[in-house]
């Protein structure tokens, strides 16, 4: 199975005082740019990038990046927002399972995405999301049976956490390969 890759990237980044997807690694590389070659190389051949907040500067960083750039025209509601424009984009699609991941965790790499893309499980019924040390993280890769309650539960600047533990989402320890914790400065 190979998902397709949900990255949200359109918010703000209010407390980094510009959009996360814009903030640059120490090698130069933007971190959306980052995050979608994470995607791919972690084993999505198809990746949309969820964007609202400098959508324009962002879809520019990733012409070359071969992503579908997917608006979320209610970004400013939050997180949720951009899950369910993701998710939404993916059900026209012939995709069986979506891993959603984070612009703001940049020392997530492939491992952690073909790790719990590995412990999923098959088809339209994978479920698994990254754990660090105990704690639910990024990225969650759900398959199509899980989507509408995933967009259901998905409010304000929380995504589908509430679904995903009431559907016993397994937590695939990945605490040895990243931190899992998302950056605000």
């Amino acid at each position: 199975m190979k998902p397709f890759g949900v990255l949200l990237a359109a918010g703000a980044g209010t407390r980094m005082g510009q959009p996360k997807a814009l903030v640059r690694d120490a090698d130069g590389v933007p971190w959306v740019v980052r995050s979608a070659r994470v995607l791919r190389s972690g084993g999505c051949d198809t990746i949309a990038v969820v964007v609202g907040a400098a959508a324009d500067e962002i879809s520019a960083l990733l012409v070359d990046e071969n992503v579908v750039i997917v608006p979320s025209p209610e970004w400013t509601v939050g997180m949720s927002a951009s899950l369910r424009a993701g998710l939404d984009w993916a059900a026209t699609t012939e995709a069986d399972a979506a891993l959603v991941h984070l612009v703001d965790m940049p020392d997530v790499g492939p491992d952690v995405v073909r790790r719990v893309v590995a412990a999923g499980g098959p088809g339209d019924a994978a479920l698994a999301r990254a754990g660090y040390h105990g704690r639910a993280g990024h990225p969650v890769l759900m398959g199509r049976v899980h989507w509408e309650q995933a967009k259901a539960a998905a409010t304000g600047d929380r995504g589908a956490g509430s679904y995903l533990k009431r559907a016993g989402c397994p937590l695939i320890p990945c605490e040895d390969l990243a931190s899992g914790n998302d950056q605000d400065t």
